[in-house]
């Protein structure tokens, strides 16, 4: 049974039960001291700034991915409308499985040629995004361009900046 389940069904009750009031109790001075060490340490501030924006990227992600129908689930059964939000989880997921396969690559074929690269700046790389990535318009499959299994296509040349 999770807190919030056991928290929900205990302040359900008519009567106030001592559990439930101290429980409550509990959880505002956790907030309270949530709060104080938000107020007092950058650093947590930072982090929890750098969670919310990755999760906001996601969230960017799979809003691009799923433009269809203005990005509304329009299904009728509770069924087909989880298949069409697994259907966007996996592809959000294979798209961020194939950014992170290709910035090690790109991160390795740096090295490779004799470019140093800062692991302490590598944590800053996000796979999510997509602006690369034709999700609307004309797919061209070249047959002349076969890539063999277990194999990948080439990294553009490094441009100078």
């Amino acid at each position: 049974m999770t807190a919030s389940l056991m928290l929900r069904k205990l302040g359900s009750y008519p009567r106030q039960n001592g559990l439930a009031v101290a429980l409550r109790e509990l959880g505002r001075i956790e907030r309270t001291l949530f709060i104080l060490d938000w107020l007092q340490s950058v650093e947590l501030r930072r982090r929890v700034h750098a969670g919310l924006n990755k999760g906001e990227a996601r969230n960017a992600l799979a809003r691009a991915v799923f433009f269809n129908r203005l990005g509304e689930i329009r299904d009728r059964s509770f069924e087909q409308q989880r298949y069409r939000a697994s259907g966007l989880n996996l592809v959000t997921a294979a798209i961020v499985l194939w950014n992170t396969v290709y910035l090690e690559r790109a991160a390795h074929a740096l090295r490779g040629n004799g470019h140093a690269v800062d692991d302490s700046l590598l944590q800053y790389l996000s796979p999510l995004g997509w602006e690369h990535i034709n999700l609307t318009g004309d797919y061209l499959w070249r047959s002349s361009a076969k890539i063999g299994a277990g194999k990948f296509r080439p990294l553009r040349p490094l441009q100078p900046a």
